[in-house]
Formats: C-alpha cells, sequence, structure tokens
C-alpha cells in the first residue's frame, strides 16, 4: 500500500515498504516511468529512492490533491510499455592496497581475507537504487551478506575520487573527493561525475552495475573520459 504525503510545499513523497529489495524499488520505477510518459502539466521532476519517489511540482499549475489524485490512479495499471529497460555496467576497480584504503578494517569486520572479498564483491550484479549524497553518488545494493559492514564511527577528512566504499549492505563510488564514513576497498580510473557533460551522471538509478579486478598497471593504462554509452555491456 502506497503512502502519500507533502515533502514540502512544492513536492509530493509517494513511500512503499521500507526496505531495500528489488522488487519495491522495481515498484518504484515503474511508477516513475509512468508519471514521466504522462508528462503531467506542473510536474517540475522527480527523485526515485530505496523505497520512495518524491515528485516536485508547481503549485501554480497543479494542486497538491489534484497531483496525488493522478498519482494514485496511474499506479493502479500496469505500465504500458512492458518491462523497463535496464543499462549493464562493468566497472574496472583497482584493489590493491594503494587505492584499498580501509581493506584492514573490512578484513576485521567481515573476517574474510582481501581475495574473498574481492571475490564477493565482483561477483555480484548491483542495482543502482539511487543517486545523492554527492552529486553522481551512486548507492548500489545489495551487498551479500557476508560483506556488511558498519561505516567509520569517524569520517575521514578526504576520501579521494572514484574510491569504491562499502557501508551497511550498500556500496558505491564517491564521484569527487570528499569526507566519507565509508570503507574503501578499491578504486576505479573512471570519471563517473563530470559536471560539464551534457548528460554529467555516469551512472542512472536502476542501471545493474556489476565490477571486475584491474592490477595498478591496468588502472594507470585506462582512459578516464570514456563515453558513458560505452559501458553499457558485460565483461
Amino acid at each position: 500500500m502506497l503512502i502519500f504525503k507533502p515533502f514540502g510545499p512544492q513536492a509530493l513523497l509517494v513511500e512503499w515498504e521500507q526496505r531495500i529489495a528489488l522488487d519495491v524499488h522495481g515498484a518504484v520505477m515503474e511508477l516513475y516511468q509512468k508519471v514521466a510518459i504522462q508528462n503531467i502539466v506542473g510536474v517540475l521532476y522527480q527523485i526515485p529512492a530505496y523505497c520512495s519517489l518524491t515528485i516536485g511540482f508547481n503549485p501554480e499549475l497543479i494542486a497538491y490533491q489534484a497531483l496525488l489524485e493522478q498519482i494514485a490512479y496511474l499506479d493502479r495499471f500496469p505500465l504500458a510499455i512492458g518491462n523497463i529497460p535496464t543499462r549493464q555496467l562493468s566497472i574496472p576497480v583497482c584493489y590493491e592496497s594503494s587505492f584499498a584504503l580501509d581493506m584492514p578494517l573490512v578484513e576485521a569486520q567481515t573476517k574474510l581475507d582481501r581475495a574473498t572479498i574481492v571475490r564477493i564483491h565482483t561477483s555480484t550484479a548491483f542495482r543502482v537504487y539511487m543517486l545523492g549524497f554527492l552529486p553522481g553518488f551512486p548507492y548500489l545494493g545489495v551487498l551479500p551478506e557476508e560483506l556488511k559492514c558498519d561505516r567509520r564511527s569517524t569520517p575521514s577528512l578526504k576520501i579521494p575520487a572514484q574510491s569504491v566504499g562499502l557501508a551497511g549492505l550498500q556500496t558505491g563510488i564517491y564521484p569527487s573527493d570528499a569526507p566519507g564514513g565509508w570503507l574503501i576497498i578499491g578504486r576505479t580510473p573512471f570519471v563517473t561525475f563530470n559536471p560539464n557533460a551534457d548528460d554529467p551522471f555516469l551512472f542512472k538509478v536502476g542501471d545493474s552495475v556489476r565490477f571486475y579486478s584491474i592490477s595498478v598497471e591496468e588502472f594507470e593504462q585506462e582512459t578516464s573520459k570514456i563515453s558513458p554509452s560505452a559501458f553499457n555491456n558485460s565483461k
């Protein structure tokens, strides 16, 4: 059952069952697509997340109650275009010590060695559940239970851009240098956020992402200016 509530004077918040799961997120993305297809007058933007959808609107063009009723109506019917297409992205990561700044902490928490951690991380298909925290930061799940880790009790003052981290049952990539508490296990050579590009974000909500391991030498050889469309493959 959906829950509708105002999110400030110019946004409608739609909530589903509060859990991280593919079926819940699939429902979020289906409604997101329905709203996008309808092109409702007055709707300004949509922000999908793990189990919610925020819909911004112009109250001069559509009233909150009228928007709520339209969204509730749309939710009653299946998506006319069928299954939502999913991009398959393959992302290289160097898990060597110079990039895996917190690997010892992850090993201590999980009781696993580096090789096992890398094997599990690279053998899991992750979904991009949401973007946030930093521009273009992808929240990826669901991390296997064996790799579940607590965040740092004291955040690092500066985590290098493109660092790959773990937090709870999530993994993610820092798109820029920033403080943070995620445990860093590697780094990708790919630029995931370019504010000067027409489409600045590599990742989109709903993408399927797999990581593969590369050496330091391969990291240095990889180009960091690759078109996002080139990632639409499996490896």
